[in-house]
């Protein structure tokens, strides 16, 4: 095991941060996988500036987590889709969506529900290996050599 001098460089934690950004670039992610995929869909939607809108886009897309793809030539007209990276970042979504649920969920909120069975999901986050919810066990920070 290394050292933990200056390890942000090799943290995941922070490197994902880096891609995903912040509470914009969240919802921007949130709203694209709800099928609000249009600029104005996701302007009004979020009530959010015109220039930061754009810049998180942009800041998404260069992440590689959005693709943009032209649906008009005239006028030019783009729509923005998850990657394969946004996708992935979806289950990340679910739990920040049942963590603030349970801590800060005073008043009506809204919930995912399993198109299938019409039940709540209720996400989890487990080890693969032990099938453990995380936090439920302690764990260890390895460093690199």
């Amino acid at each position: 095991m290394g050292t933990q001098e200056n390890n942000s460089g090799i943290c995941p934690v922070d490197r994902g941060l880096m891609r995903v950004g912040d509470r914009w670039s969240i919802l921007i992610l949130r709203d694209i996988d709800r099928g609000l995929t249009r600029y104005d869909q996701i302007r009004t939607s979020l009530g959010i500036a015109p220039n930061i809108l754009a810049r998180r886009l942009a800041a998404l897309t260069e992440a590689g987590l959005i693709e943009k793809r032209r649906y008009s030539a005239r006028p030019p007209r783009d729509e923005y889709l998850l990657t394969e990276a946004g996708r992935d970042f979806l289950p990340i979504l679910a739990a920040i969506g049942a963590w603030g649920r349970k801590h800060n969920g005073s008043g009506a909120l809204t919930r995912q529900i399993d198109a299938e069975t019409g039940e709540p999901v209720r996400p989890v986050v487990i080890d693969a290996n032990t099938g453990a919810p995380l936090g439920s066990r302690p764990l260890r920070i390895e460093y690199p050599d």
